[in-house]
């Protein structure tokens, strides 16, 4: 959407920034009778900070199915406030993000789950233990139980991104970017139409084609051919 990002607060006077508190309040007097005073500007993020710590103090006293619902639901609060232009500008698709997305889509399938095996458990607090830093285990150690909603996830991380950036594009013309957005799309909507279903490797080097998508749109040219090697890493994986 369009903001505002500069304000005025009508009864103290007070200036602040939208980007940064993501509200229309004064942060001194606390007053919603603010008006903008600049220029409207595409602007899809939010404030948000990712802490899993409570969630991770319920480990010894809750069980499994427990802590992954309460995992699945924080990530799932973290991210729905989450979007890629800020003040105009496109951001990479960050590491935390993807986390995030992933463990919400680990922890909502071990919530279902009446028994989840201990290889998808350990994956699991590893993933929790992590996150929140944007650090996930290597995807050579995604188990067969998780390959599911491992591939979902990424879909979805990738999903999230490419709203985003087709937004930017239409705003900033860029045919090349575009042709290699829709390659990327290409791929989501197989691994979607698979509910998941493809080799982890194939749903991670999605993500990296996504993420050096937007690397190449804000200026990075080398990120071009890095993303098309990894979209050919997928077709030649599919072949």
């Amino acid at each position: 959407m369009k903001v505002r990002g500069e304000r005025e607060c009508q009864d103290c006077g007070t200036r602040w920034r939208y980007y940064e508190t993501g509200s229309i309040a004064c942060p001194d007097c606390g007053s919603i009778h603010s008006v903008g005073i600049d220029e409207h500007t595409e602007h899809t993020d939010a404030p948000a900070t990712l802490d899993l710590t409570p969630v991770r103090s319920r480990i010894d006293a809750d069980t499994t199915r427990e802590v992954a619902d309460a995992a699945a639901e924080r990530c799932r609060e973290y991210t729905r406030k989450r979007g890629f232009i800020d003040a105009g500008e496109l951001r990479p698709l960050d590491p935390t993000f993807v986390a995030a997305v992933e463990l919400q889509h680990v922890g909502a399938h071990l919530a279902r789950e009446l028994r989840s095996g201990d290889p998808a458990e350990r994956y699991f607090y590893e993933l929790l233990g992590g996150a929140d830093d944007g650090d996930r285990p290597a995807v050579d150690e995604v188990p067969s139980a998780l390959r599911v909603p491992y591939g979902l996830a990424m879909s979805a991380a990738v999903d999230s991104y490419q709203r985003d950036v087709r937004t930017y594009l239409d705003a900033n013309s860029e045919p090349t970017a575009r042709q290699l957005s829709g390659r990327i799309r290409d791929h989501r909507k197989r691994v979607e139409a698979l509910d998941g279903d493809v080799d982890p490797a194939d749903a991670n080097r999605l993500v990296h084609a996504a993420r050096d998508l937007g690397s190449y749109i804000t200026g990075d040219e080398s990120a071009f051919v890095r993303a098309e090697n990894w979209l050919t890493g997928i077709e030649d994986d599919t072949v």
